[in-house]
């Protein structure tokens, strides 16, 4: 059985393709997906995908699905700023989690600098677009095989 990544998007993240390409890019979440999902194939993984708008949502997800999993890859959206309670669910997993955002967050906006999710991960990755989420794959493993 191979080990899972729970994939998990956040806030507004399901309009990939829709919304400001220049800091986005042009592919869709589900475009992304698959790109993660192959990309997992190489390393032996498989992929759980889940995206919310809703932060509860997000971390029902953490705890329903955690247990089964090796790692975590997550683009929580604007949730990274300010939910202290995602980043005590992404703790409480015990798992490794890498933090990934398609723009690069801190040569955007001042209140965008900062991440409470950080100190959850164990690695951020930021203005990379979909070669980002690769990255992160080869992060967890790397992590996983110390």
């Amino acid at each position: 059985m191979m080990k899972k990544i729970l994939l998990m998007h956040g806030a507004n993240l399901n309009f990939l393709g829709k919304r400001n390409p220049e800091h986005y890019g042009n592919l869709t979440l589900s475009d992304l997906e698959k790109i993660v999902t192959k990309e997992a194939l190489k390393f032996n993984f498989d992929i759980i995908n889940y995206q919310s708008n809703h932060e509860g949502n997000l971390i029902d997800a953490l705890q329903e699905h955690a247990s089964n999993c090796a790692g975590i890859i997550i683009n929580p959206g604007a949730f990274s700023h300010y939910s202290y309670a995602l980043h005590d669910a992404l703790l409480d997993t015990n798992l490794p989690v890498v933090e990934v955002h398609l723009s690069k967050v801190t040569g955007r906006e001042i209140w965008r600098r900062t991440s409470v999710i950080e100190p959850a991960c164990i690695h951020v990755i930021e203005g990379k677009k979909e070669n980002g989420y690769k990255e992160a794959i080869k992060v967890i493993s790397e992590y996983l095989n110390k």
